[in-house]
């Protein structure tokens, strides 16, 4: 969430919300924060859903518009409102270019943003290993959904890709007979996630075996490993991806500000 700030003592704590006293703790606009991220969270605002005006917002949950203006503009720094001009506040709608856009970050040498394609896609269902269930906070027993595919640029190999998923969330997953090249946004549209942050590290590796066949590559040759670990709203796991890539041609970029 964004910095913090002293509340303003002529206004109350938010009406008709149950807060429990960590977030009653927090600034007045982190509290209306985050009774707006819950509303996205259960649904209540749909992605894509023009919502109230600032006006209407302050005046249902008894605050000041400028508490509910700053409220709004930390989650549009979070990518989960759209502030349109003249228009008014959306919630954000995942799309597959947004989606590229936002969580994809390899590019060509000549500084064109890399749109990979998906080949040799494979699923399978398995209880969670030792490493799964804790990457993903899983219980003993708990089931996974387990995705390989070869991402492919201009027709060849570049990123062999595991992934990870709790099965409770994504139940039908599995009976689909295709999935999608970009799949953060069809996480929202089809079972209600919308991703929200995450991590991810990177390290140097040789390529083993699986991977060389997969990226049609010699064994030992040097590659790029990114391992991820995405979260939905409510700061649950649900997503382990581990990318093993071959930059050859292209890079790695993040823009910091």
């Amino acid at each position: 969430m964004s910095a913090t700030r002293k509340p303003n003592s002529k206004e109350a704590s938010p009406s008709g919300a149950e807060l429990t006293t960590a977030l009653a703790a927090q600034p007045l606009y982190a509290q209306v924060e985050a009774i707006f991220v819950d509303r996205i969270r259960t649904g209540v605002w749909r992605p894509g859903q023009l919502i109230p005006s600032e006006f209407e917002l302050a005046r249902e949950i008894g605050v000041s518009q400028g508490t509910v203006r700053k409220a709004l503009n930390a989650l549009a720094v979070d990518n989960l409102v759209e502030r349109r001009q003249g228009r008014g506040t959306f919630v954000a709608e995942h799309t597959p270019d947004k989606m590229l856009f936002r969580f994809f970050n390899l590019f060509e040498d000549g500084g064109g943003h890399i749109e990979p394609d998906s080949q040799n896609t494979r699923m399978s269902i398995a209880r969670a290993n030792k490493e799964e269930r804790e990457r993903l906070k899983l219980d003993v027993g708990a089931e996974v959904i387990r995705v390989s595919r070869v991402r492919t640029h201009a027709g060849k190999p570049m990123i062999y890709e595991t992934i990870v998923l709790p099965r409770q969330f994504f139940p039908g997953l599995v009976k689909e007979k295709t999935i999608p090249n970009t799949l953060y946004d069809h996480f929202q549209k089809e079972y209600g996630l919308t991703v929200s942050h995450g991590e991810e590290r990177i390290t140097a590796v040789a390529a083993g075996e699986r991977e060389a066949k997969a990226l049609e590559i010699a064994p030992g040759l040097p590659l790029i490993r990114l391992d991820r670990t995405m979260y939905a709203l409510n700061e649950a796991p649900i997503e382990w991806r581990v990318s093993i890539c071959l930059l050859s041609g292209a890079h790695y970029l993040v823009r910091l500000r």
